[in-house]
């Protein structure tokens, strides 16, 4: 069990840490005019420190949730965080895609102009 818990606990700090990142790279994205929010309800905070504090606080909430949840049902905290880790890793991954196509794009077009 003690193996378990060690795996739910370091997968609760990799959430934190995709979730904040995915904050970071977005607003880099935006900021730079290389992409768009898509996600309705954070559109309005996505250029100000806001979103990095409200993905935080979201991230906390999230694994204060799955941990409380993990007393009783481990397995289902278990599969649930690590859902929520392979969703964000996809992002990210995603979100680096269009950072580094967008790179590639834009000097392609300074080496034209």
């Amino acid at each position: 069990m003690h193996n378990k818990n060690s795996t739910f606990y370091y997968l609760l700090i990799v959430l934190v840490a995709l979730v904040v990142a995915d904050g970071i790279i977005t607003r880099t994205l935006i900021i730079r005019n290389l992409a768009i929010e898509s996600n309705p309800f954070l559109i309005t905070w996505v250029t100000s420190d806001k979103l990095l504090i409200i993905k935080l606080a979201g991230a906390i909430l999230a694994t204060v949730i799955l941990w409380r949840v993990s007393w009783k049902k481990l397995k289902t905290a278990l599969v649930i965080t690590c859902l929520f880790v392979a969703f964000y890793t996809v992002v990210i991954f995603w979100n680096l895609y269009v950072f580094f196509s967008t790179q590639h794009l834009v000097a392609a077009l300074s080496i034209l102009i």
